[in-house]
This record gives C-alpha cells, sequence and structure tokens, in this order.
C-alpha cells in the first residue's frame, strides 16, 4: 500500500536517503548481475545523459517553435540514425519514448498507408509476424485494431519468409523482421523477406530496437552480419532504441522511414476546437527535451570511434558466454545467434531450476519459453563477470542434479 499524498514536505537528503534504502534490493546492474534492462556504457557516459537531461528536463519537444534546440538535437539523431542505418534521400525520422511506441507508429503509418486502415469489406487490417517477434506488436495492434498473424519460425528459430508469404491474404499491409529477435539473438533474413513484401505490395518493417544501434558497428569490426536495414530495398520503416546499444537516457527510441510521405501517415492533426490546430508527430503530446538532449549528448560524446569500442568489448564478452555455455556438457546454445545476446537450454536438467539457484545466488535471470531456457543480454558491465557467471551456472546444474538425485532416492524409499 502506498502511504497516500504526503502531508508536508522533506529536505532533499531526507528523500535521497530513503530512495537509496528503497533501491537496496535492486539488482546490481553496475555490478553485472543483470540479464538485461540496462545498458551500461560507464559512469563517464551516465554522467554526460544525466547532466544534458537535466539542462533541457523542462523543455517540450511539443513546441520546435519555442524551443528549436531540442528541434535541432532529434533532427540531428534522426540524422545520424538514417544516415548509420543506410537511408536513403528522403528518408526521415523521430525520436520516441522506445520500441513500443516506434513499432505502434510505425504500424499506424503502415495501416493508415493502405487504403486507410479498413478493406472495403469492413474487415480488419493484418500484420504477418514471425513466432519470434516482440509483442510489442500485438499491443500495437491492440490499440491500432489491427489483426496479428503470428506463423512459426523456420527449425533454426529464424523467420520464415516462405510461411510468411503463405501467410498473406488482402488484408495484409506489413511484414516484420527482427533484427535480431530478442529471445534468441538471431537475425531474421531481411532480404528474403523484402522480396516477399515488394512482391505483394506490402509495408516491410524491421524492428531493429535491439540490433540498431550495435549490429552496423560489429559489422564495422568484422562481424559477419546480413544485411538488415535500409540497404535493402524493400524496407520501409526502422525501429532502432537509443537506450539499449545507444546507451542513451531511458526512454528513447527512434522510428525512421524510407520516404517522407511513408512518415506522414504516422502524425496527428486537429483543429475542431477553440485553441486552433493541434499537431503531433509522434503518440505522446508534451515530450521532455531531457531524453533528447541526453541522446544527442551520448551520440556525439562517443561518436563513431566510442561505439566502436563498446561494440569490440561486447561481442568479445558475448563470444565468451557463448564459447563458455557450449563447454558445459549439461546446456546448449539455442540456435545460432548473431549479436550480444545467448540463450541456453538442456537436456539433462530443469533449466528453470538451474535458473532459480542462480537467483538465489544474486543473479537477475532472465527466460524464454520455447524451448526453455535462460536468457542473457551482454553489455559492457559483463565484461568483468563471465567467468563467475559460468562457474555459478555450472554449481547451480551440480546441485540441481544432486537435489533431483535425492528426490528420486526418497520416492523410491518410501514407495
Amino acid at each position: 500500500m502506498s502511504q497516500g499524498f504526503p502531508k508536508s514536505g522533506a529536505s532533499w537528503d531526507e528523500l535521497k536517503r530513503r530512495m537509496l534504502d528503497m533501491s537496496r534490493h535492486d539488482v546490481d546492474w553496475r555490478g553485472g548481475r543483470a540479464a538485461l534492462h540496462v545498458y551500461y556504457a560507464g559512469d563517464d557516459v551516465l554522467a554526460v545523459a544525466r547532466d544534458a537531461y537535466a539542462m533541457f528536463m523542462s523543455e517540450s519537444a511539443l513546441a520546435p517553435a519555442a524551443f528549436p534546440s531540442v528541434a535541432k538535437m532529434e533532427r540531428d539523431i534522426a540524422g545520424a540514425a538514417l544516415d548509420l542505418l543506410h537511408a536513403p534521400d528522403g528518408a526521415v525520422g523521430y525520436v520516441t519514448s522506445g520500441g513500443t511506441e516506434s513499432i505502434l507508429l510505425a504500424m499506424k503509418a503502415a495501416r493508415d498507408w493502405s487504403r486507410n486502415g479498413r478493406r472495403s469489406d469492413g474487415s480488419p487490417p493484418e500484420v504477418v509476424l514471425p513466432r519470434s517477434a516482440h509483442p510489442a506488436f500485438d499491443k500495437a495492434a491492440q490499440y491500432l485494431g489491427v489483426k496479428p498473424v503470428r506463423v512459426p519460425t523456420a527449425a533454426n528459430y529464424r523467420a520464415d519468409s516462405v510461411l510468411m508469404a503463405s501467410a498473406i491474404t488482402e488484408n495484409t499491409i506489413m511484414l516484420v523482421a527482427s533484427a535480431p529477435a530478442l529471445p534468441y539473438g538471431l537475425m531474421d533474413p531481411v532480404a528474403d523477406i523484402a522480396h516477399v513484401a515488394l512482391e505483394h505490395d506490402v509495408w516491410l518493417h524491421v524492428d531493429a530496437c535491439v540490433g540498431g544501434f550495435i549490429a552496423p558497428f560489429a559489422k564495422k569490426l568484422g562481424y559477419s552480419m546480413p544485411l538488415f536495414d535500409f540497404g535493402v530495398h524493400g524496407v520501409r520503416s526502422i525501429s532502432a532504441d537509443l537506450h539499449k546499444y545507444g546507451y542513451t537516457a531511458k526512454g528513447a527510441s527512434v522510428v525512421l522511414y524510407a520516404d517522407a510521405d511513408f512518415a506522414s501517415y504516422q502524425s496527428t492533426e486537429f483543429v475542431d476546437w477553440p485553441k486552433g490546430k493541434y499537431y503531433t508527430p509522434t503518440l505522446a503530446g508534451t515530450r521532455s527535451g531531457g531524453v533528447i538532449a541526453a541522446a544527442w549528448a551520448v551520440l556525439h560524446y562517443l561518436g563513431e570511434n566510442g561505439y566502436l569500442a563498446l561494440t569490440s568489448r561486447v561481442m568479445r564478452t558475448w563470444r565468451r558466454y557463448v564459447e563458455g555455455i557450449r563447454a558445459i556438457p549439461e546446456l546448449y546454445v539455442i540456435g545460432a545467434p548473431d549479436l550480444a545476446i545467448v540463450s541456453f537450454g538442456s537436456n539433462v536438467v530443469d533449466i528453470f531450476a538451474v535458473a532459480q539457484e542462480l537467483s538465489q545466488r544474486q543473479w537477475y535471470v532472465s527466460r524464454i519459453t520455447e524451448p526453455k531456457g535462460i536468457h542473457q543480454m551482454v553489455n559492457p558491465a559483463h565484461e568483468a563477470i563471465v567467468d563467475e557467471y559460468l562457474d555459478d551456472v555450472t554449481a547451480a546444474i551440480a546441485r540441481v542434479r544432486s537435489s533431483a538425485a535425492r528426490v528420486d532416492c526418497l520416492e523410491v524409499t518410501t514407495y
């Protein structure tokens, strides 16, 4: 139960003490104990984001005429993302509150672009997506009156372009590909899906919320990375999260469009009220300039060289996880991950029991269910603790196997 509205004010020192006390049981993400959620590039990057956020926290991106500085920073951020993801001339982008909003806006644009969102018989428009795609698409579909049509992945857990093609109907407005899919760290075959989209004249959205600000740098470092961005003909929109591997303050993402005409369908305009014209390009009305300023500052603080250095650390650490897990006899890596994520399961022990044991050892564990597995999303904070983690995984497996043996003995004895 909350305590209700505070009756009187308190000093900042007292409030800070209480807040620190509330955080005592939060996961130690600086120490690498979190499997996901926080992307820690160092205290210097945090300081840049924090100070930039504070400078512009009261300014609003809703009013670019009043705050041209915020509008300029948003254009710069979008321009940087478009350049990174090989956008053509005429492409545009916007800063959003996160991947979910970016996905919702792209789906709205596709819906409104395609016959104003309704077929002549009144049936709902449909989006075809692989089983591995993020639930944000289903959430967006609920808001927008769109029917999600999920199809099974291929045996390698990547999107199956043939199955997706077979699911297209006259109501289909959008196909979805992930770069990579969050459960497995696998890049979908974007080029194959783009061919299907062009053949059927439907919108292709690439969800690069995870990979948008790391995959291009991994490719520059020599890692094998399939084409997934606007360099693939047929990709009409991309979502990419700044607050993941862009290392900026949370809630920041971008939604990008290959053509300004596509982008025009995401906005909202209303004039029939006493105040006059009301226009918003994104879902939110008021948007804090602090998030945009923090993203702008971090992008410029790190620059390409900084992102290359961070990506090199992440990819080396990720490989240590993959190789270490493959070396544990009871485990197997799920699929052949491409980028920064590793999920692993077992045919020998209950992997969720292993996850529980890891939780007892103060690891914040992420799980997947198809197949049952443990999910690790790598960031620079994990660099120093890979060996400790793998040792604890091995110890957790031994404890689970020992416990299972004792239970089996007990069951035999009491029978």
